[in-house]
């Protein structure tokens, strides 16, 4: 089969019409030009070129022939672009996984950096909670996930994205719903308490066990749930009182009022980027240096 350099010679000598202007253009003497014009004639069978001491001129195959090969060429060259492309990180697709909760916070500045910065790479999202995604990132369908901080494997890199506080998600017709300023803890002793479930959402409940022991506080816990949303709702439907991420506050539930609480520490709530350390996709290095 011929070759690119073959093509190369045939379009430069078809274009400049002068084996020596053509050897001139691509670096190089005259006898290996016509030698690779020579091979790409035996290779194809038919004869590319008319040539006399004095003139060159393109045989009817010729004329053909020169149009597919820039078209060959051009290819060649879009491929190799490609290629470079998709090493570099330019190009490509990065499968990121993100908690529910967490498409209030760090998922939209993630979305808006991938964007801006790679705007050739698509980013396949899949919501999973954070249990489900360390297992995803583990067999490797998963490049990148939003997660609660919890024990990782070795193989995984986890980075700080977002720290933020709580908030007391109330009923509106809640005694407390007219307060003003930040509330006390000890307000939430005994009232009907929706608690994070211990095995579906345990990064929440055991931040929430922490801070009560910690102010000595033991609401009512009435139902336990996994997912922020199903929390607000039965909130929403005056079924309990809750604590949640400051994002939450986003998602609009009417009947909820959303105040303040004093913590001892005021940020407890973390979000983390965490990626396999052996995951080799060049897109997924290139948004991890824009974040």
């Amino acid at each position: 089969m011929f070759t690119l350099a073959q093509l190369t010679s045939f379009v430069a000598v078809a274009e400049e019409l002068h084996f020596t202007r053509a050897a001139e253009r691509l670096s190089m003497t005259q006898p290996p030009l016509s030698r690779q014009i020579q091979l790409l004639e035996n290779e194809l069978h038919v004869q590319l070129l008319d040539r006399t001491n004095r003139t060159v001129r393109l045989t009817p195959a010729g004329r053909a022939f020169l149009v597919e090969a820039r078209r060959i060429l051009r290819q060649s060259e879009h491929a190799a672009l490609a290629v470079r492309r998709v090493s570099t990180g330019e190009v490509g697709a990065i499968a990121v996984g993100f908690t529910a909760a967490s498409s209030y916070s760090a998922l939209g500045d993630l979305l808006h950096t991938a964007q801006a910065a790679l705007p050739g790479v698509e980013i396949q999202l899949q919501e999973l909670v954070t249990r489900d995604q360390l297992k995803a990132l583990g067999e490797g369908s998963l490049d990148l996930g939003l997660v609660r901080p919890m024990s990782t494997g070795a193989d995984l890199v986890s980075r700080p994205a977002v720290r933020e506080g709580l908030l007391a998600a109330l009923p509106a017709g809640h005694r407390a719903a007219g307060g003003r300023g930040p509330m006390p803890l000890g307000e939430l002793a005994g009232e009907d308490f929706l608690m994070y479930s211990p095995i579906e959402a345990r990064y929440f409940h055991e931040l929430l066990v922490g801070i009560f022991r910690a102010v000595d506080v033991r609401p009512t816990f009435t139902q336990y749930l996994a997912q922020v949303h199903s929390i607000l709702a039965l909130v929403s439907g005056g079924w309990g009182i809750a604590l949640v991420p400051e994002s939450a506050s986003l998602m609009r539930y009417g009947g909820i009022v959303f105040r303040e609480v004093v913590l001892p520490d005021p940020k407890p709530v973390e979000l983390n980027l965490v990626w396999r350390s052996a995951n080799d996709n060049p897109a997924l290095d290139a948004l991890l240096r824009h974040l």
